[in-house]
């Protein structure tokens, strides 16, 4: 099996040719679906670290990433859900780590996706998923971890086992969530977005 990753990021003349008032505005949609999906379907659990909830929005972000790419994606995806953490005062003080963490997530489904030729269409969206929804996971527990020990005070014993028992749990299931909607989602809509050349291929 080979793998060939290609990166071509210039700088100037990419980002001319990516804001697009089509791009932005595809952003800006994207962005929208995503604020409604994690804010309002979403079940809160409560937990000694704050408030946690177990939504579909990854989902969301990840097939954004999957279909439009890495950077409307990860947009997409960070403006989205920094919007939900801005419209919550619970959460508000944290919508820039937010923003980081979603749009690496769809980043790197999106640039697996796009970049990474590995297989078919089928396998690759499946990994895509998998190591985007990975990332968040990884990204989500770190931040956590910090958070108690740096902010609430927690030892760092307290902060990762409370972390690993009460946030893992949920994130995990999110990610298993995200990553089979996602995908489920990109194979059952890349045709008629194709031929509708709302996408290319």
């Amino acid at each position: 099996m080979k793998l060939k990753v290609s990166l071509e990021l210039n700088a100037p003349s990419s980002l001319k040719k990516y804001f697009t008032t089509h791009n932005i505005v595809l952003t800006g949609v994207l962005a929208a679906a995503i604020f409604v999906l994690t804010k309002f379907i979403s079940i809160p659990i409560p937990s000694p670290l704050g408030k946690t909830a177990l939504s579909v929005g990854n989902a969301m972000c990840i097939l954004s990433a999957l279909l439009f790419g890495p950077i409307t994606g990860g947009l997409a995806a960070g403006i989205g859900n920094a919007l939900v953490d801005l419209s919550d005062p619970a959460w508000a003080p944290e919508f820039w780590i937010t923003f980081i963490n979603k749009f690496l997530m769809a980043f790197v489904a999106g640039l697996i996706m796009h970049r990474v030729k590995l297989g078919g269409d089928n396998l690759r969206v499946w990994f895509a998923g998998l190591l985007g929804s990975l990332t968040y996971c990884l990204l989500y527990v770190t931040k956590n971890i910090i958070s108690g020990v740096f902010v609430k005070s927690f030892t760092w014993d307290v902060a990762v086992m409370e972390t690993l028992t009460v946030k893992l749990p949920v994130t995990l299931a999110n990610a298993i969530i995200a990553m089979v909607c996602a995908a489920l989602l990109y194979m059952a809509l890349r045709q008629p977005l194709r031929k509708a050349h709302v996408i290319a291929g």
